[in-house]
């Protein structure tokens, strides 16, 4: 019975580390500046106010959450393509010697070294390229760190499905290709959702390649926008917590709606029949 009850506190407490911060940055988003500087702090804001967002509306909130949007679901897209194609090969294809687990570890080995190291010849390639303060520039440059992810997610779920179904579709008449996305690719459609859902998240709360590949509102995401309120003179606290608060609510409401098909992903292959 004590067990349990430290299992129930330890949970509510980390449950309150994890959901303090975004109940205060939402907090924060309707408080005036008296009420923001308070001493005690103030939990609940006492008389809401929504200037804040209508500040950000005038700084071009809506291009910047366009951006957004476009820049993470063509970033899925193309790394889902890309990385599945590149899994089902590590998964299904044997090189000589020791050269696929070689390339499956220099794939993984980008995920290892710190993002900041590849900034300057990042931006020079973009520059050279016309891309820089574009949103093809930033899909190219996500998708480029997204895809060693997609790959080592998409590999585990190709290696839990037999080889034999491959092997009888293809003795009926399939090709190699047309296998793999008659039968392999429906059977990994939970892994896919869930690969899929994560390289949104991860795109879409990125800020190291948004703040150095754009400079305008044009192409800049809402990471970018949370980062402008940090001013030469002062930081505006209420746009700071307005601007997060926009940021996060779309991820939270797009975890929840599609938690069961995470759930079902992620818990994919790990029972067998």
């Amino acid at each position: 019975m004590t067990g349990k009850v430290i299992r129930y506190v330890v949970l509510s407490l980390s449950a309150l580390v994890v959901v303090f911060p975004i109940f205060w940055t939402m907090s924060t988003s309707f408080k005036t500046d008296v009420q923001i500087f308070a001493i005690p702090p103030i939990l609940f804001p006492l008389h809401p106010t929504g200037s804040r967002y209508a500040q950000l509306w005038t700084y071009g909130l809506l291009s910047y959450l366009r951006n957004s949007l476009i820049v993470a679901i063509a970033t899925a897209v193309v790394s889902i393509v890309v990385g599945t194609l590149a899994a089902y090969s590590l998964a299904r294809f044997k090189l000589p010697g020791k050269w696929t687990a070689r390339v499956s570890f220099w794939i993984l080995s980008t995920r290892m070294f710190p993002p900041i190291v590849t900034v300057i010849p990042l931006f020079q390639l973009m520059r050279f390229l016309g891309l820089v303060d574009t949103r093809l520039g930033l899909v190219i440059a996500y998708t480029a760190f997204n895809s060693p992810f997609v790959v080592w997610m998409m590999r585990g779920f190709f290696v839990e499905v037999p080889k034999d179904l491959e092997e009888v579709a293809m003795v009926d008449g399939c090709s190699r290709m047309h296998a793999f996305w008659s039968v392999s690719v429906p059977l990994v459609v939970p892994g896919i959702i869930a690969t899929a859902i994560f390289t949104v998240i991860l795109s879409w709360q990125e800020f190291l390649f948004a703040l150095i590949l754009t400079q305008t509102s044009h192409s800049s995401t809402l990471p970018i926008l949370v980062s402008s309120q940090i001013t030469q003179y002062q930081i505006l606290w209420g746009q700071m917590g307005a601007s997060g608060t926009i940021t996060m609510v779309p991820v939270l409401v797009f975890a929840f709606s599609v938690q069961r098909f995470l759930v079902r992903g992620m818990s994919f292959g790990a029972i067998k029949g």
